[in-house]
């Protein structure tokens, strides 16, 4: 719009003219003075101000719209959720502003199945669950979590316990597949009691039906970043979301997951038991190794979530977000004095990790759980590493298959999202036995290898003490491609320690010597031949290893070395895939 105005008017007069003008006429103004060709004054209209001529509002239309939503926004009958309390648990439109107090970006899908039970509103019978749908029991949508865009899901509990059907699972394959376009996490937020058996003809068996669900989920597998929190107990088909997740996070004492209920179990097996004792939080987190881990309560499971995310890139092929570098919370001076010279005296890893990460970024995952191995999420100089860890604590290091097992899905994770891998070796190998070998070590140990093998990750590995058997293959030794193998002074490498070679190789001549104390004295001998012939020098020696290193300095080595190898490129063959799971 072109404004003229008086010759006497001033520059000043003219801005003001434009900016009013602008303001209310909702559109851009040029202001001339006199005869002049040129505008002295311009504006553009504020983004929310509309024309003064603009007396249109919202109708009777629009309001009854708003009713509706807040009446879906109200969740199921009012006496499921007053029974939420007793459980701990929140409603979830609460528990999506504990998680997301800004609001959502948006929500897909409200209206979900909302002729079948809202034909007859004012006639609902709140005490019947078969006609209160809202959102069909699920909500989907997306939000902005710690600064990070996520596809998020959500079961109403209050809406028939949370089962799927026929509108919530179409919701739920939906917000799957744009994850699938989108390139962005998934935060699935799990209460169901499974799908609605009495509807199945209409979700279990079709080609887009629940079955569907754990397709997509293997699709998104190690593309995306998928994070559980269960809040109740998932049955049956709801149970696998949480375990086909990356992480999965149970809250104490108001999760569980199995593969059919208590009652269920009952009818076919005859084994009566609680719903906890077959499968709470701390059955999974101890015992089968499902959860990741357990959460004191809602707010804590989502601290926790927080914290994970920070490890983590949105998508395969991003490097993780670094954050700010802080030193250590102990000295990495205390280093030599931490490792005993007796390769059998125990020690805590968690303290050895102290003093080589950056202070408070340690997040160890599945701690209850293959014990004798540590797997944590840290930082080092602000970068994201995870850390493969020996526990002296625990029958010293040996590694036994549920400590395979969980290397070798932790190795996995961060190798398909950019994550660097730092081995600390103390084992004195895989443990032997009839009852391991019933748990399938081999199996499991050739899992842990070959994660290790396929690994493409820049990979550091520091032989700490003992590295025993093919304990140091699974443990990043050097034939699997580490970027370095440096060692501390108290490092060994042998096919088994010292006791067992001496035994193996030496049993019959020593018991052919009578006097004891010549029989010891040999043994004294022997020993201290062998060790001096795994010893690091000697693999240094060798060039087996790269660089022995003093301990007060193996922070500094590995900030070093990530940092010249973060771009190493590693390729494997041409192949589909390998086949071992």
């Amino acid at each position: 719009m072109k404004v003229r105005i008086g010759d006497g008017a001033t520059g000043e007069e003219a801005e003001a003219i434009a900016s009013a003008l602008a303001r209310h006429l909702a559109t851009d103004v040029d202001v001339f003075v006199g005869d002049g060709e040129e505008a002295i004054a311009n504006a553009e209209p504020p983004a929310d101000t509309f024309p003064l001529d603009d007396d249109l509002e919202p109708t009777e239309r629009e309001e009854k719209l708003r009713e509706e939503i807040a009446d879906i926004l109200g969740g199921g009958p009012e006496k499921y959720k007053d029974r939420l309390p007793e459980s701990g648990k929140l409603f979830v439109r609460d528990r999506l502003d504990l998680w997301f107090p800004n609001g959502l970006k948006f929500e897909d899908g409200k209206f979900a199945n909302f002729d079948s039970w809202h034909e007859n509103s004012p006639e609902v019978d709140e005490s019947d669950p078969n006609t209160r749908l809202p959102g069909d029991g699920l909500l989907t949508g997306a939000v902005e979590f710690e600064g990070r865009d996520l596809h998020f899901m959500a079961n109403d509990f209050t809406v028939k316990a949370g089962s799927m059907a026929r509108r919530g699972v179409e919701k739920f394959l939906r917000m799957q597949q744009r994850a699938l376009k989108t390139g962005k996490p998934v935060l699935y937020l799990m209460d169901s009691s499974g799908g609605r058996i009495d509807q199945q003809s209409g979700f279990f068996a079709n080609r887009e039906g629940i079955g569907k669900y754990y397709y997509n989920h293997s699709m998104l597998s190690g593309y995306v970043p998928q994070i559980c929190v269960l809040y109740g107990p998932c049955i049956a088909g709801a149970a696998y979301t949480p375990v086909f997740a990356d992480f999965t996070i149970m809250v104490e004492g108001m999760s569980a997951m199995a593969i059919a209920s208590p009652r269920m179990v009952k009818m076919v097996t005859g084994e009566e038991i609680s719903m906890q004792d077959l499968g709470g939080a701390q059955m999974h987190a101890e015992e089968s190794g499902s959860a990741d881990l357990v959460a004191r309560d809602e707010a804590h499971a989502r601290e926790l979530v927080a914290k994970l995310i920070t490890y983590l890139p949105n998508k395969a092929g991003e490097k993780p977000p670094r954050s700010e570098p802080k030193p250590p919370k102990f000295s990495p001076d205390g280093i030599d004095e931490l490792i005993p010279e007796s390769p059998n005296r125990p020690y805590d890893v968690h303290d050895l990790i102290e003093r080589i990460v950056d202070a408070e970024s340690m997040f160890e995952l599945k701690p209850d759980y293959g014990k004798e191995i540590v797997t944590s999420f840290a930082k080092i100089d602000g970068r994201p590493v995870g850390i493969v860890a020996n526990q002296p604590t625990e029958r010293s290091g040996a590694i036994f298959p549920d400590a395979a097992e969980k290397a070798a899905e932790f190795i996995w994770t961060c190798d398909a999202y950019e994550i660097p891998l730092l081995y600390l070796c103390d084992t004195p190998g895989f443990m032997a036995g009839s009852q391991v070998e019933k748990d399938a070590i081999l199996e499991k140990g050739k899992k842990f290898i070959y994660a290790t093998s396929s690994a493409t990750v820049p990979k550091q590995t520091v032989i700490v003490r003992k590295a025993y058997g093919a304990g140091i293959y699974a443990m990043g030794g050097p034939a699997y491609d580490p970027d370095s193998v440096i060692a501390l002074p108290s490092g060994e490498i042998g096919i088994m320690g010292p006791e067992a070679a001496i035994n193996a190789v030496y049993a019959n001549k020593l018991a052919a010597i009578d006097d004891a104390d010549e029989r010891k004295q040999r043994e004294d001998e022997l020993r201290e031949a062998y060790r001096e012939d795994i010893d690091v020098h000697r693999m240094a020696s060798e060039v087996v290893i790269d660089e022995i290193v003093p301990p007060s300095t193996l922070r500094d080595e590995l900030v070093n070395r990530f940092e010249f190898y973060a771009s190493v490129e590693k390729s494997l063959p041409d192949k589909k895939h390998g086949t071992i799971l």
